[in-house]
């Protein structure tokens, strides 16, 4: 409640008013001056503007993991950044669960480490779809065994590489995972109340959906703060464009070595008739011997050939080429 006027500083007031002394308007705009509270436990590091360029960081990084991560899972991945906070790493530590899957990564060339968060339905989904599996998670969570961890430690190097890409325009970055835990105790590498940026990544495969966090402590991102600015960011990435980039990803492409292989044709038979195979046995084949080959790319039916010889090597002659649609 406001202060209380006497009779008196009324009277006063209003004869000040009425020889104009006092403007009414400029009474009405002296107004109290909003006090911010500020929490020197938790000071503010990280500006808004830094978090900004973090999430356009990351939003390249999820878009990398969305293209490379189907290659192991052979299974359709959606990534997006979902959020991004500044919190002290005591919060981010009071959070997990217990176990849990985090990489610590040496972010060299600066100090310090990054800590990658990958929720456990993630984890277990990756796990059942790698070992033949739908990619269905537990339904209860349970300790991992050596040969999951060691499963989990391949997708978690590759997490790992796929942070020197998206970081190019800030720093040349080269992260190396130096170990995994599933023990969040084992995982204090800096003090509860030092302020991390924490930016959270939302990963849905098929059906199952969950989260990835990446810690990124202040200690860490300390000598490039001035670099965490979107104008600089983009003018960077504007320095760094080649007028040529689309004929050196061609060329890049033109030199991958895909796999070929000439399916003369199939035959069905009995497992002793195989394991009595000697040199110089015939086995009748489902083709016929003017019809054409099959011919894969990889794993995909592409070309129709005949069979022949080039010098003294094998080879075959392509007689027709299959598209898409057929």
């Amino acid at each position: 409640m406001g202060e209380v006027l006497s009779q008196n500083e009324i009277d006063n007031l209003l004869a000040a008013l009425s020889a104009g002394e006092l403007d009414v308007d400029q009474m009405q705009s002296n107004e109290e001056k909003h006090v911010k509270n500020y929490d020197f436990s938790r000071p503010t590091k990280f500006s808004k503007e830094h978090l900004r360029t973090l999430e356009i960081i990351f939003e390249h990084y999820s878009r990398l993991v969305s293209t490379n991560l189907p290659v192991y899972l052979r299974k359709n991945v959606q990534v997006a950044v979902a959020s991004s906070e500044t919190v002290t790493f005591s919060e981010f530590t009071n959070a997990l669960s217990n176990p849990v899957i985090l990489g610590i990564i040496n972010f060299a060339p600066l100090n310090g480490t990054v800590i990658i968060d990958l929720a456990t339905n993630l984890g277990y989904a990756m796990l059942d779809r790698m070992l033949g599996g739908s990619g269905v998670p537990l339904e209860k969570s349970r300790e991992f065994s050596e040969i999951e961890l060691t499963i989990l430690q391949k997708l978690m190097i590759m997490f790992t590489q796929l942070l020197r890409e998206p970081w190019k325009n800030v720093i040349d970055v080269n992260p190396v995972l130096n170990r995994m835990e599933t023990n969040p105790q084992f995982a204090q590498v800096i003090a509860p109340n030092d302020m991390i940026a924490l930016i959270t990544l939302n990963m849905k495969i098929g059906d199952v959906e969950g989260f990835m966090n990446i810690c990124l402590p202040f200690f860490t991102l300390e000598d490039i703060m001035d670099k965490l600015n979107t104008k600089y960011w983009f003018s960077t990435m504007q320095e760094n464009r080649d007028e040529n980039y689309e004929e050196y990803i061609e060329s890049l492409i033109r030199r991958v070595d895909v796999p070929i292989k000439a399916v003369l044709g199939k035959s069905l038979i009995s497992v002793n008739d195989f394991l009595n195979l000697q040199v110089g046995d015939c086995i009748r084949l489902d083709s016929k011997i003017d019809s054409d080959m099959d011919i894969y790319v990889g794993n995909i039916r592409k070309f129709t050939a005949l069979p022949g010889t080039d010098k003294e090597s094998y080879a075959v002659r392509i007689t027709s080429v299959i598209r898409e649609e057929e």
